[in-house]
């Protein structure tokens, strides 16, 4: 029997991630930027109303001790400390970029190699060299290849295996044209790139040629066991594909958050120091719309002194969703599903529960 479309994990990454899509969104789609905004505004607005509707009243509040020179002194400290160790750290995750004359030379014959590998199974003299199109080429290649195990088993009078392969072809070329189309014309640096490439679910396809071709090898025949082994061999180029250029973007969004940091950290000082230096309650009196002067300016003081800090939660939400979407390469379980068994052929074993899913990010 064919793979059930139940049992079968999805291909796109939201269907496969149990999160509402707003939350998604949020974790992986918005823009960077404006999550930072987003973090601080919310840090504003919660501030100002606990401020508001204290029941002591702020200048009353802030008459009985110092809270705003401890609290700038204490955000302060925090910035120059956070700033200086973030970008440390950022620091050392690209020092891998330096090195010795022989370890780049190295890297230049393994990254050569791999191209290499590539431009033998697409057939061309050289592969592209933007991500997007060299991503592209492996996925048409994946599905130029599952349609020829579909035309090498037609061939087998073998109603189960056929049910199988079609299935099977279905789900690649679908999956195929779909990640293909959402390539088409990104640039490497955004995150659609990486995105579109989360969304070819090649660990499930990897594991289910391997399992559909074990459990029908005595009736495969020479061509259609020599077309299984090359649809392998594609899908298992584009794990190392994908990965690489998953480490080249966070390498490339450690950057920007870097700069971020940098550029985030200059108001951020200069709001700490001038209410350490200037703000005195007794200079903000009467109310804005409603709210007292002195709630609104410590808020948003305190919220542009957390810009550095938002920008960094805002960059490490994406970049630690998708690594713990893709912690690992090729067809393992690491996660679980509310599949009752992710693959099989008709013989599924009901479970109270859920069941793990077979992909690195499934």
């Amino acid at each position: 029997m064919a793979p059930d479309d139940e049992s079968r994990p999805s291909d796109t990454m939201r269907e496969r991630v149990p999160e509402s899509s707003r939350k998604f969104w949020l974790l992986l789609n918005a823009n960077r930027s404006l999550v930072a905004l987003g973090i601080v505004g919310v840090v504003f607005l919660a501030l100002a109303l606990i401020g508001q509707f204290h029941p002591i009243g702020t200048p009353a509040l802030f008459a009985q001790s110092d809270p705003l020179e401890t609290l700038f002194q204490g955000l302060l400290g925090s910035i120059i400390t956070g700033v200086t160790l973030v970008l440390t750290l950022s620091q050392l995750v690209l020092s891998q970029e330096q090195g010795p004359v022989g370890d780049q030379r190295e890297r230049m014959e393994g990254a050569m190699s791999f191209r290499r590998d590539v431009e033998d199974v697409i057939e061309e003299p050289v592969s592209p060299a933007q991500p997007s199109a060299f991503l592209r080429s492996l996925v048409k290649l994946t599905k130029r290849r599952a349609q020829a195990v579909e035309d090498a088993i037609a061939e087998i009078d073998n109603e189960s295996l056929n049910e199988q392969v079609e299935a099977f072809v279905e789900n690649v070329e679908g999956n195929a044209d779909t990640v293909r189309s959402n390539l088409e014309g990104s640039q490497f640096g955004e995150f659609d790139v990486v995105f579109s490439a989360l969304n070819y679910n090649y660990s499930w396809k990897l594991y289910a040629a391997r399992r559909i071709q074990a459990e029908n090898a005595d009736a495969l025949t020479e061509d259609a066991d020599a077309a299984f082994d090359e649809l392998i061999d594609a899908l298992e180029l584009f794990g190392p594909a994908r990965e690489h250029f998953k480490t080249l973007y966070f390498q490339w969004e450690l950057i920007n958050l870097s700069r971020m940091m940098l550029y985030a950290s200059i108001p951020a000082l200069v709001t700490g120091v001038a209410g350490i230096l200037y703000l005195e309650p007794a200079v903000f009196p009467g109310t804005v719309f409603g709210i007292r002067t002195l709630v609104l300016v410590v808020s948003a003081a305190v919220a542009v002194a957390l810009l550095p800090f938002a920008f960094l939660l805002s960059y490490i939400l994406r970049i630690a969703t998708v690594t713990k979407r893709t912690l690992s390469i090729g067809p393992f379980i690491l996660r679980e599903t509310d599949r009752s068994r992710n693959l099989d052929w008709g013989e599924r074993e009901a479970k109270s529960g859920d069941q793990a899913g077979v992909s690195d990010d499934s």
